[in-house]
């Protein structure tokens, strides 16, 4: 009787039984694809114009959700056993060096977001400070705002929340901050709305700004690598996706689940994608700002500007945790195969509410002192946002297309030079051509930023 009930509680891999459903791994897409990204969609909108900025947009929904589907597929390996992360995937379909290869692109890019989380909610919480500041003192008063203490109030609420033990646990906070991305969405929508509305001298074309007018020759060639690159990287969620899938219930079959939870996630965000950088291109016209919600100014509606930020700030705690959970569990589950037998590592105090979780010694200090780093990293060089579009470039190619077509190819054993095997590397190879192009943006850029960086700078 008692060995039924513990199978009755337990997976087919003698894990705890996973409870997520579609409604958990949809919120989880969400809450790790529509990003704070979607604020500068508007600018690569304006980049582009109105015939290339839409196709584009289009393009990568497509390949993101085509590409997840095949990711999904991969989940379990060919006897049928599960793959708890993208490298165990990676291991089980294609082995060798590509294992390595994999999780270096895969850690070195949730690393990179988490960083850059850490100062785009900063920005955030900045931009409240200042909208109150201008909205008591009058538009001409001096409202200079220093980001690091709202870093450390940040990386304060993560330390909490990162003692979280696992995916499994997240699902509620992932609900919480897939409602926030949807409602500062939808403020700036509604903002862009209303100022086409009111009219106003702003000039868009169908190809974007126009050299000579708005931007010069070689400015309009970066920026429109730039701009490829934010939709490309906007849609990324690659990298958390394997993780995502093993919350989810064993029946119905995970990858059926899963790629609905693909199809609703890219369909929610490219409409979402599609509304707020096609309004706010028609908005702001060739001088989009890069983040669309700014170029409203700090002043009225200054407590909807105010709403629209705080909604962001708590969206990007949780997408914190979304990205941070598998550099967690790689860590923890290195830790407990190389120190078997240490209790530091092991123990669990004070379970709660009598689950199988407590308070674990060396999850508190680890956790505490990967957020505690990545604070650091984000105060020292806060122009570090810029490289994301350069691990973007490095991680998107090989996590979002590259491996799940090697893995498809090798699962569904195509033979060499048949048309689904040539269609499926012409795309790859495309897509490669793509992240090159992006990747050279993001260096151009980077190298712009940081000849007038300046540390410590008062914002």
């Amino acid at each position: 009787m008692e060995y039924e009930e513990a199978s009755k509680s337990l997976d087919d891999d003698g894990r705890v039984k996973r409870t997520g459903t579609l409604l958990t791994a949809s919120s989880h897409i969400i809450t790790a694809v529509i990003g704070s990204g979607v604020l500068s969609l508007a600018w690569a909108i304006a980049q582009l114009g109105w015939v290339a900025g839409p196709a584009v947009l289009m393009a990568f929904s497509f390949i993101t959700y085509f590409t997840s589907t095949l990711l999904a597929d991969s989940y379990r390996s060919i006897h049928g056993t599960r793959n708890y992360t993208y490298m165990d995937v990676v291991r089980s379909h294609l082995g060798g060096v590509k294992v390595q290869l994999c999780g270096l692109a895969q850690y070195g890019n949730l690393v990179g977001v988490t960083v850059g989380y850490t100062i785009t909610a900063s920005i955030s919480m900045v931009a409240v400070r200042k909208s109150n500041c201008y909205h008591k003192h009058g538009h001409d008063a001096k409202c200079s705002t220093s980001t690091y203490p709202f870093m450390i109030i940040f990386a304060a609420i993560q330390i909490i929340l990162s003692q979280i033990p696992n995916f499994h646990e997240l699902s509620w906070l992932s609900i919480v901050a897939a409602v926030m991305s949807f409602a500062y969405s939808s403020i700036g929508l509604a903002l862009s709305v209303a100022k086409v509305a009111g009219g106003g001298d702003v000039r868009t074309t169908a190809t974007g700004t126009t050299v000579g007018v708005d931007v010069t020759g070689s400015e309009k060639v970066w920026r429109t690598f730039q701009a490829i690159g934010d939709i490309a990287f906007a849609y990324a969620y690659s990298t958390v996706l394997i993780e995502i899938q093993d919350t989810l219930k064993s029946k119905p079959a995970e990858n059926k689940v899963m790629k609905k939870a693909s199809f609703i996630g890219v369909t929610a965000t490219t409409i979402f994608y599609m509304l707020c950088g096609c309004v706010g291109y028609a908005a702001f016209g060739n001088k989009a700002p890069g983040n669309f919600l700014t170029g409203f100014g700090f002043y009225e509606p200054f407590w909807l500007i105010d709403f629209a930020n705080v909604c962001i700030a708590i969206h990007l705690i949780g997408a914190y945790q979304v990205f941070a959970q598998p550099i967690f569990g790689f860590v923890e589950k290195c830790s407990r195969e190389r120190w078997p037998d240490s209790k530091f590592i092991h123990a669990e105090h004070m379970p709660f509410m009598g689950g199988p979780h407590g308070l674990n010694m060396f999850r508190l200090v680890w956790r505490t002192a990967y957020v505690v780093v990545t604070a650091v990293v984000a105060m020292i060089f806060p122009f570090f946002n810029d490289f994301l579009g350069l691990i973007g470039a490095a991680s998107f190619y090989p996590l979002t297309v590259y491996f799940p077509i090697e893995m498809h190819i090798a699962q569904a054993k195509l033979p060499k030079y048949s048309f689904s095997w040539l269609w499926l590397k012409i795309l790859s190879w495309t897509c490669l051509v793509v992240s090159l192009i992006a990747a050279a943006g993001s260096i151009q850029g980077l190298a712009s930023d940081v000849k007038t960086y300046k540390p410590f700078k008062t914002q």
